[in-house]
Formats: structure tokens, C-alpha cells, sequence
């Protein structure tokens, strides 16, 4: 029998699979996917083939992948990834990501496993993001599961003592890998860190040491680099704003508006880059460390293979050039590289803000920023 103390978080089962692609194939939004995914088929082609999927990997495999390719062949030129060859096919890994885009991330790892034959990952989908029955339909049935955000005290203790114990479960007894992001909500400064709550988290659901209970978890940190951040506009804004006036708060229907630009931007080259699993011996010498210094140091690891591997594109020497003023890298982009990010520099400028300096100073940090964190990681 299936283990029912996970139904409100985890992802669908194949027997799940048949009604949901039905309600997917009738939802008002399905043309428009439909067109995006499939734009060489009919509409009804499309709708008979969605309707005939009844497992999960039918719907990854056809569904999910074909939209992945799309992505791919309309938005970037290189898409590459280095450091798979390291994961064993049989095991399963908690990928710790940096978190730059809301869906992408997570999505382009899975077309990078599939490109390779690995099995695809579980991913975790913020609750903030479920609130349209078609969303959930598509997660649930693309083997994401829930992380219910916002709460009490009270409510996010509980909530996080569940999403702890779903992925151990996940990982030890369903022997699915599972991604997740470093930190909750995407970085919007260029500074990729990982919040210590996350490894405590981690450690909620087991009566083991921390380092222990860690280990058992084949911990894998993974940094994707983008060359045209996704939305980077929107997170210099929303950055601004929340400096200026202490506070920002998400207009309705903001975080989809961020999926879809996300989707459609042109990103250029995007790199992953898969690091090494953290060992009992990297976790070891840990072990006496009380828990909040333990965590710290853990999320430190994480974040020196990270922050080390990502992928330094000619925008991330452009900027950092522009913003102290020299031409230190020059030799690391040409002009027209040059002249395309200024152009993008300058209509971001020509908004209508109080303080261009230090707006300007925020887009240029989102892509300077890994300079210098890649130069202290190694």
C-alpha cells in the first residue's frame, strides 16, 4: 500500500496520471501550451496525445521533454553541463541548487540527466506557486512536490519537520533523487548562499547526529550560470524597491509573470555544473559543532563548490568592469559584447526611479557579483 503520510505534498502517482492529463487537455490555457510546445501539430493531435499519457515518465518523457527542447532552440545558444559523469545511476542524490530562476533551474538539470540517461529528480515547488488547479495538474504529474510557504512560527516548524521527513523518504524508500534550492526565493543580488535552516531541515526527520543524518542524504551541490540573467530587470527592481522603502510586496499574478519571462528571455550560454557529494569525511570533523554552528558550516561547503564551479560569462567580467571602473577583463569579452550589455544597461537606466546610481549598481551587482565570490571560493 501507498504511504498516505505524505498525500498532501508529494507528486502524482502513475494511477493520477490519466484524469490529470484530461484536465490539462480541457483547461482554457491549453491552446496556448499547446501552440508554444507542439507548434507544428493541431490543437486536437495535441489534446489526443496528451489524454493517451498514464505514467509519469510517458509524461516527462513526451510532454515535459519535448518543452524543455523548445526552451532550448528559443532562448539559448550553448547549453552545456559538466561534472554528471560523477553520479552513480543507481544512487540517489539531494541536488542543492543556487536559485536563479523560478522554474529553469530545476528544469534544465532534468533535461541534462535525461541527455545523459539518469533518472529524473523529484523538485519542489513552492506552495506559493499552486494556486491554479492547471500549475498543480502539471507539477504534481512532473514529479514535483510541495513546500508549503508562509505561516506561524508554529505552522512553519510543523511544515518543515514534513517537507524533512518527505525527503528522506523520497531519497531512502522511493530511492528518487530530489532537487531543491539552496534558499527560499531566488537570489536577486548575484550572491549565491545557502540559508543554514535549509541544512537544519534537513536534519529534522532523523534521530541522528547532524553529520550523520547529513551524509545518509548524498548531499550534491549544483550552480547553474546564466549569460542574460532570467528577469534580471524584475530583480533589480524588486532589489530597489525593497532597499528604498524596507518592504515589497508581490503583485497578483507576479510569480507567473516571472515563469513566463523566464521561459521566453533570451538567456544566451547556460552552464550546470555538478559538484562533488559531501562525504562522511567532509562531514566528520562537524560533528562536535553544536547544531546552528554545524549548519553553517555545512551550508559554507555548499556554498564554496557552488560559488567555485560557476560559469563566468563575458557579461559577468562586462559588469564587473563597468562597476569598478576599469577595464581589468577586457581581454574576457569583445566590444559588440560590450555595446549589447550596455544597451540593456541603459533602458534599464531610463527608468522612472528616484536613484539611478543605485539601481544601476543592482543589475550590474547580479552579474558582477560571481566574479569575486568565484575568486574566494578557489
Amino acid at each position: 500500500m501507498a504511504n498516505q503520510q505524505f498525500d498532501d505534498l508529494r507528486p502524482y502517482y502513475d494511477e493520477e496520471i490519466a484524469p490529470a492529463m484530461h484536465r490539462i487537455a480541457e483547461s482554457a490555457a491549453f491552446p496556448l501550451i499547446s501552440a508554444f510546445v507542439y507548434p507544428d501539430r493541431g490543437l486536437e493531435e495535441v489534446r489526443r496525445m496528451i489524454k493517451s499519457y498514464t505514467t509519469v515518465e510517458e509524461f516527462q518523457r513526451c510532454g515535459m521533454k519535448v518543452a524543455g527542447e523548445q526552451i532550448i532552440a528559443r532562448s539559448i545558444r550553448r547549453f552545456s553541463c559538466e561534472g554528471i559523469g560523477k553520479l552513480d545511476k543507481k544512487t540517489g542524490y539531494l541536488f542543492v541548487s543556487n536559485h536563479r530562476d523560478i522554474m529553469l533551474d530545476a528544469a534544465l538539470l532534468q533535461m541534462a540527466l535525461h541527455y545523459s540517461g539518469y533518472r529524473t529528480t523529484e523538485i519542489t515547488f513552492g506552495s506559493n506557486l499552486m494556486d491554479s488547479p492547471l500549475v498543480v495538474d502539471i507539477g504534481r504529474s512532473n514529479k514535483m512536490f510541495k513546500v508549503i510557504r508562509g505561516g506561524s512560527r508554529r505552522d512553519f516548524y510543523a511544515s518543515s519537520l514534513h517537507l524533512s521527513g518527505y525527503i528522506r523518504h523520497a531519497l531512502t524508500e522511493k530511492r528518487e533523487s530530489v532537487w531543491i534550492a539552496q534558499r527560499n526565493g531566488r537570489t536577486k543580488d548575484g550572491v549565491d548562499a545557502t540559508d543554514p535552516a535549509v541544512i537544519k531541515m534537513f536534519c529534522m526527520s532523523s534521530p541522528d547526529s547532524p553529520a550523520t543524518s547529513l551524509a545518509k542524504l548524498n548531499i550534491v551541490p549544483v550552480s547553474i550560470s546564466y549569460q542574460w540573467e532570467p528577469c534580471d530587470v524584475l530583480k533589480a527592481m524588486e532589489v530597489y524597491r525593497r532597499r528604498r522603502t524596507g518592504t515589497y510586496t508581490k503583485k497578483n499574478g507576479e510569480d507567473i509573470s516571472s515563469i513566463l519571462t523566464g521561459i521566453n528571455r533570451y538567456k544566451g550560454d547556460v552552464h550546470i555544473a555538478i559538484g562533488d557529494a559531501l562525504s562522511e569525511k567532509d562531514l566528520a570533523p562537524l560533528a562536535g559543532l553544536p547544531h546552528s554552528k554545524l549548519s553553517k558550516q555545512v551550508a559554507s561547503l555548499i556554498d564554496r563548490q557552488v560559488n567555485g564551479s560557476y560559469r563566468l560569462t563575458c557579461n559577468s567580467y562586462i559588469a564587473h568592469d563597468l562597476r569598478a571602473q576599469s577595464s581589468r577583463h577586457a581581454a574576457r569579452y569583445t566590444q559588440a559584447e560590450k555595446d549589447e550589455f550596455v544597451r540593456q544597461y541603459a533602458s534599464l537606466l531610463a527608468s522612472d526611479v528616484e536613484d539611478k546610481k543605485a539601481l544601476g549598481d543592482i543589475f550590474l551587482g547580479i552579474y558582477a557579483n560571481p566574479v569575486d565570490l568565484k575568486a574566494s571560493a578557489n
